[in-house]
């Protein structure tokens, strides 16, 4: 079944240079909150997996939430943060298949703004096409990997958040208790740590910040109101 509850280190700025001429192509940003205690999560989290090899101009990500970790086996890859993203979630998002103010797992959400059961095909890819088609020129965002972080970002509308994302790209986990006990499990772009790297105020930076773990590298430029402005993969 699918789980609901109710809901009740300082970067370095730099002085932004010149943009480049050409704008690098933005991804669209699908989130997987799911959990391996969750027994109607491995058809979602198997979705992504395929997402992730077969549609590159998405960015899939895997947020592994905390609340079903007393279910008999806890997720090697939980994280506080990943729950708290998905609170937020809950209070911003504006296309919901539960309704506004719930959480649920297997939830996918695209671009911050709408949500569908993340093991139903049909909703999801619907989800992926109406945020494809409604689409706007993103601001240009550059992320360059290293012992720190660079992140580079142009002018644009609005205010957010520079979110540093490390993730791993792939994992198997054999499930030894709880729901899924006795599966293994195959997971795709496990996200292993979050950062905030600067506050972005409209105008063009460039920033240097502490990387999280992961094996890999992304960043979301994130509107208060929960909107994916841009992202980018290093």
């Amino acid at each position: 079944m699918h789980r609901r509850h109710l809901l009740a280190g300082a970067p370095a700025l730099i002085a932004a240079p010149a943009m480049a001429a050409g704008t690098p192509a933005q991804p669209l940003v699908a989130e997987l909150f799911t959990s391996q205690s969750c027994n109607s999560c491995p058809p979602a989290d198997a979705l992504l997996v395929e997402l992730a090899r077969d549609r590159p101009e998405l960015l899939v990500l895997s947020f592994h939430v905390t609340y079903w970790d007393n279910l008999g086996w806890r997720d090697s890859f939980s994280l506080e943060e990943s729950t708290r993203r998905q609170r937020r979630y809950a209070a911003t998002i504006r296309h919901s298949a539960y309704g506004p103010g719930q959480i649920y797992t297997p939830q996918l959400v695209v671009q911050g703004r709408r949500d569908a059961v993340g093991s139903n095909r049909r909703a999801v890819l619907a989800a992926i096409a109406a945020e494809a088609e409604a689409a706007r020129p993103g601001v240009a965002l550059w992320v360059t990997d290293g012992a720190t972080a660079t992140v580079q970002a142009g002018e644009g509308r609005g205010t957010g958040t520079l979110l540093l994302v490390g993730y791993d790209p792939r994992h198997v986990v054999p499930v030894r208790g709880g729901e899924n006990g006795g599966r293994s499990l195959t997971y795709a772009n496990v996200v292993r740590g979050m950062a905030v790297a600067s506050r972005w105020q409209g105008q063009a930076l460039r920033v240097q910040a502490a990387r999280p773990p992961g094996e890999r590298l992304a960043v979301l430029l994130q509107s208060t109101d929960g909107d994916i402005l841009a992202a980018a993969r290093a």
